[in-house]
């Protein structure tokens, strides 16, 4: 059981033909080159499962049901899972365009998030989340960080990262001392990664968690903005490599196809990257499937191609629960 010991404090996940094949062969390969464990000299007492902490969840995603969430969670072997709201839907630019919000289409609202986790509270936590231009997004924020929210996301919203209703948010994560979540992609959600060093450098108290396409396509030196899944080999020096080296405050949710592209690309650069960063990238699914299995299910896929990639035990485990323990200060 987890334990919470203390509060310190999107789209719907498509994967592509190619992107499903190649996943099939990350599930194909974990199968076939894993080392066999050694031979053990302990009694034959089962061991205890490997812990696994799932730091991007939503609730009704693509109307997936609560029920089919949780069986979800525990085909993939998720022992605790952050969920994360949308927040609720309005007409206005800052929702994509005059859109309804691309999350808020597919993904439940903070009250189901909340609900969740005080009915399983062995298995869930929650974020709160609200569209930033809101009047009464300062508000509903602070009302379920004072229910016990973990963190401020996934934010998701047609918004400049430096703008005034932005910077509202990351002064409420640092008044509540609660990281935020933030969902970049290129030409849609939270423009103007390239100069995200900048609220870095501001907000130095505030933890920043980055997750998505634009995101994880510049772990690449030679990234181009509009190409959001890219296949190449990985340049080193890119700007996501970066933050991670230069920000203490700045962490990395590997979830979704873009945080599975990534280590899949190029996978000698991937397990440097994982070594070099251990200390700050932290496990999420954001799959939306009912079944939670490979090779189906594209978060099931991430734990495998973790555990294929990362060999060395104590850096496995800091990627899928011991860095989000810390973090969310969650104690097993």
């Amino acid at each position: 059981m987890w334990i919470i010991t203390h509060i310190m404090l999107r789209r719907t996940t498509k994967v592509s033909r190619r992107t499903f094949l190649a996943a099939t062969c990350v599930a194909a390969a974990g199968c076939q080159h894993s080392p066999s464990p050694a031979p053990s000299t302990q009694s034959s007492k089962p061991s205890e499962p490997e812990a696994i902490i799932d730091i991007h969840q939503h609730t009704n995603y693509s109307g997936r049901s609560d029920a089919e969430l949780l069986t979800h969670q525990k085909n993939m072997g998720i022992t605790y899972s952050m969920l994360l709201p949308t927040g609720h839907p309005v007409e206005r630019p800052i929702t994509h365009m005059g859109k309804s919000n691309g999350l808020a289409a597919q993904c439940g609202p903070n009250e189901t998030c909340y609900q969740i986790s005080r009915d399983h509270p062995d298995r869930f936590g929650f974020f709160v989340n609200e569209v930033p231009d809101a009047e009464t997004a300062s508000v509903e924020i602070e009302k379920y960080l004072k229910l016990g929210a973990r963190g401020i996301g996934e934010l998701k919203f047609n918004i400049d990262i430096e703008s005034p209703e932005m910077e509202r948010i990351y002064n409420l994560a640092q008044d509540h001392a609660v990281p935020v979540l933030m969902h970049f992609q290129f030409g849609m959600y939270n423009h103007g990664f390239d100069r995200l060093s900048r609220i870095l450098t501001r907000f130095p108290k505030v933890t920043f968690i980055g997750h998505a396409q634009t995101m994880w396509a510049n772990i690449d030196a030679a990234a181009k903005p509009n190409v959001l899944y890219p296949k190449s080999k990985v340049t080193p020096g890119g700007l996501t490599d970066r933050y991670l080296s230069d920000y203490p405050n700045f962490h990395a949710d590997i979830s979704a196809g873009s945080g599975l592209g990534a280590l899949m690309r190029d996978e000698e650069f991937a397990r440097d990257f994982l070594r070099r960063h251990q200390d700050k990238i932290m496990y999420g699914s954001d799959c939306n499937d009912r079944t939670g299995k490979a090779p189906l299910c594209q978060g099931a896929l991430t734990i495998i191609a973790v555990k294929r990639l990362v060999l060395t035990a104590d850096i496995r485990e800091k990627i899928l629960h011991g860095n989000a323990e810390r973090l969310f200060g969650l104690k097993r």
